[in-house]
């Protein structure tokens, strides 16, 4: 069925913004033709990903929560310590435990070739130095539970029950290494002074591991939303790829199905681009496609879904849209696309043949509707190209 090619003015219900092209310096400018504004998507890549790994991020993640777990842990055993009355080599070593090891393991960690290893050694002298403290204390059984519990806490958060139980036997044995030369003290009975001191530590430490884990949890989250994108979307010009549009067309025949609303499928295929790679070159035949591209994206509208098949064939999905308004949605992008002028070959002139499909009820699926648009698109071909036909 033959369509006008350029009509004046746009269907009623459906506001269609004027294509865009990127004129030469002195070149004639064609009505209602701008430069398109591109808008570039950044997706965030994961720091753990190709040549820009950050080994050390994992050792800056540590720090913080060993300075909080350690300062916390002063209080903790020194209010057992003062409590039992403990000699004052106990109270330096303890000082220079809690208050120069975080630095010592983030240094040792970071100026390490390989951060995240040094960091897993550092976590072995955490579990032992903090078991040689419960036998300090003469296992009072209140700061040696909230040791223990902590230094669990840590490792399970890191690497789960197998690094928990790999550290087990390092507790164990640092704990009699101190215990049997103190010559075994056994003092399980907790003051209350030495129980609100343990407190801090107990509630402090797993709520900041929480938070990390629930931060850790945001960014995987984000980066599988990105994943996701990528996996939809054309590299080359941004738009979505055959995944993106297969998965459209077939949500919105459902939803045409249900309501009975209108919607219309374009199926854009450049004329003769072969000729322009074999005369150009396969980098300005890319910059030919990655252009149609901004020309598609500043002719639809926001609800609008357009893709690139792959080769030079693009579709364009629109929902809420009657038939005639597709016809002139895709004349325009014929304009368009045909507007386009490049610095590098000026007299170049490319064109589009474009097939339009309406949802139709009586359709089979997704698919009847996108061979419908195909062979919309071939009638197109066939009239001399450079033209806009639509299915029956």
């Amino acid at each position: 069925m033959n369509q006008p090619q350029r009509p004046d003015e746009a269907p009623p219900g459906r506001v269609i913004p004027l294509p865009r092209a990127t004129p030469a310096p002195g070149a004639a400018v064609p009505p209602a033709v701008a430069r398109p504004e591109v808008t570039r998507r950044v997706t965030p890549r994961p720091a753990d990903e190709g040549q820009g790994f950050d080994r050390s991020r994992f050792s800056r993640q540590v720090y913080p929560l060993r300075v909080l777990g350690l300062s916390l842990g002063l209080l903790c055993v020194g209010g057992t310590l003062a409590a039992q009355d403990a000699p004052r080599w106990t109270w330096a070593l303890l000082l220079v435990h809690c208050l120069g090891w975080p630095h010592l393991a983030r240094w040792r960690a970071l100026r390490s070739a390989d951060p995240r290893r040094a960091e897993y050694v550092n976590l072995g002298v955490d579990s032992a130095l903090g078991a040689m403290w419960m036998a300090i204390m003469a296992v009072s059984v209140v700061p040696t539970m909230v040791l223990l519990a902590t230094l669990s806490i840590d490792k399970a958060a890191v690497g789960g029950w197998r690094l928990l139980l790999r550290h087990l036997p390092i507790m164990v044995g640092a704990f009699l290494l101190a215990w049997v030369p103190l010559g075994m003290p056994f003092e399980p009975a907790t003051g209350m002074a030495a129980t609100l001191a343990a407190l801090p530590l107990l509630l402090a430490h797993p709520v900041a591991i929480a938070f990390t884990a629930h931060g850790l949890g945001r960014r995987v989250r984000r980066q599988n939303r990105s994943l996701r994108a990528l996996n939809r979307t054309d590299a080359l010009t941004g738009l979505g790829n055959r995944r993106a549009i297969d998965e459209a067309l077939a949500a919105e025949f459902h939803r045409c199905e249900r309501s009975g609303r209108p919607a219309a499928l374009l199926l854009v295929d450049l004329d003769r681009f072969k000729a322009i790679n074999d005369q150009h070159g396969h980098g300005f035949g890319d910059e030919v496609l990655r252009r149609v591209g901004l020309a598609i994206r500043g002719v639809v509208g926001e609800i609008d879904i357009a893709a690139r098949l792959g080769g030079d064939e693009f579709a364009v999905l629109l929902p809420e849209t009657e038939p005639d308004t597709a016809i002139y949605v895709a004349t325009r992008i014929r304009a368009a696309i045909c507007a386009q002028i490049f610095e590098r070959a000026p007299g170049l002139r490319c064109t589009a043949s474009i097939g339009v499909a309406s949802v139709a009820p009586v359709a089979d699926g997704a698919e009847a509707w996108m061979e419908r648009a195909d062979r919309a698109l071939y009638a197109a071909k066939d009239d001399g190209r450079d033209c806009v036909r639509a299915a029956p």
